[in-house]
């Protein structure tokens, strides 16, 4: 296992509590914007996640990756989809992108429970 992503999304959690309590009106207003931007809409909430998940692959944000995956697996993604916005990120971003894609699936896989279709 490369990274237990609960424990990085736990610990990361905590990080952030003391920025809010440092500068909590961008901490609110963050979090405003988080809530508007992943809201059902024209797209829906997995799909977005699924977006969220590609550009934090792309720029290479292991937090982002631990926060969408397990927010993905919530909203009722499957491997395959992950798998699928893995393989667009590795076109557009190469073999960056094949590294931290690898480390999303794997945390997906951590999230939901298990490889479903490995």
């Amino acid at each position: 296992m490369y990274n237990d992503w609960s424990d990085t999304a736990n610990e990361l959690s905590k990080l952030f509590q003391e920025v809010r309590k440092g500068h909590p009106e961008v901490a609110k207003g963050f979090s405003s914007l988080a809530q508007a931007a992943t809201a059902e809409g024209a797209m829906t909430a997995k799909d977005k996640e699924l977006m969220a998940i590609a550009i934090a692959i792309t720029t290479h944000c292991e937090g982002c990756i631990a926060f969408h995956t397990r927010a993905a697996a919530k909203q009722g993604a499957t491997r395959d989809e992950i798998i699928e916005t893995v393989g667009l990120c590795i076109y557009m971003g190469g073999g960056p992108a094949f590294a931290y894609g690898a480390q999303a699936l794997e945390a997906f896989d951590q999230f939901s429970g298990g490889a479903e279709g490995a």
